[in-house]
């Protein structure tokens, strides 16, 4: 046991690729022969590894999930940002120019409607929590729209940290129920072509929920949907804390 300890210390990152394929050989196998395919493999792969997250961060009393734990500190590095935002990037080479000029207007619009609604929805649950003063709602309100928005509002808005993590555990639970909910719902909504991908991502919002959704459902709508799904960040960090805000602001004394 020392020995593959020290490999698999030596080799993190080849480790957390293993745990990893053994997840998605898993979920294949259990989906098609437990299943019989009603639900993506991937959903599944994905739903086990937030189990496996909340299973290791019980065990080590860490803040990683499963890669507080030694010889799977590699999940950490494969599941890290850096990686995250480079699948993200080279995604983006598979996108055609001609597809996104043309659903332009369509998420533009999707935009709009996305950050208005989650906004309004995280205004009335913070409202719900026993939160009066517009600076808490309109946080935790820009948290519904994306974990990042939630924080940068807060901090625009001088909010308390308890508020703040409020807003950010907001944004965590979308971005999971999106991951997951995606691949099952995608039929049934028709998102199955570019131009609903950009409308979803600018609907929905969250960047990693997004591009993991997709990639459950189909690879190549991944690079519309997170196009549109990384301005919807960006405009949230702009009109949350400023017009929203002040919207707000006239409400709530």
């Amino acid at each position: 046991m020392q020995i593959l300890e020290k490999i698999l210390d030596k080799n993190g990152l080849v480790a957390g690729i293993l745990v990893i394929a053994l997840i998605i050989l898993f979920s294949e196998i259990f989906t098609k022969k437990v299943l019989k395919s009603k639900i993506p493999s991937s959903a599944l792969a994905i739903l086990m590894g937030l189990v496996l997250a909340y299973i290791g961060g019980l065990f080590s009393g860490g803040e990683k999930g499963l890669a507080d734990i030694e010889i799977f500190k590699g999940v950490g590095v494969l599941g890290g940002s850096m990686f995250r935002d480079f699948s993200i990037v080279a995604s983006a080479l598979g996108a055609s120019f001609l597809v996104m000029k043309r659903a332009g207007f369509l998420g533009l619009m999707s935009l709009l409607v996305g950050i208005t609604f989650f906004f309004i929805a995280g205004v009335a649950i913070a409202y719900l929590w026993g939160y009066r003063d517009a600076v808490s709602l309109c946080t935790i309100g820009a948290g519904a729209c994306t974990y990042i928005v939630g924080p940068v509002t807060g901090a625009a808005l001088n909010a308390s940290s308890e508020v703040m993590a409020l807003s950010i555990a907001t944004g965590v639970v979308k971005a999971i129920a999106v991951t997951i909910l995606t691949p099952v719902f995608a039929k049934k909504i028709g998102l199955n072509n570019p131009e609903a991908a950009m409308a979803y991502g600018g609907l929905m919002g969250t960047n990693s929920g997004v591009a993991a959704g997709l990639a459950a459902t189909d690879p190549a709508l991944v690079p519309y949907g997170t196009v549109t799904a990384t301005f919807y960040t960006g405009l949230g960090c702009l009109v949350c804390p400023s017009l929203f805000y002040l919207v707000l602001n006239l409400f709530i004394k």
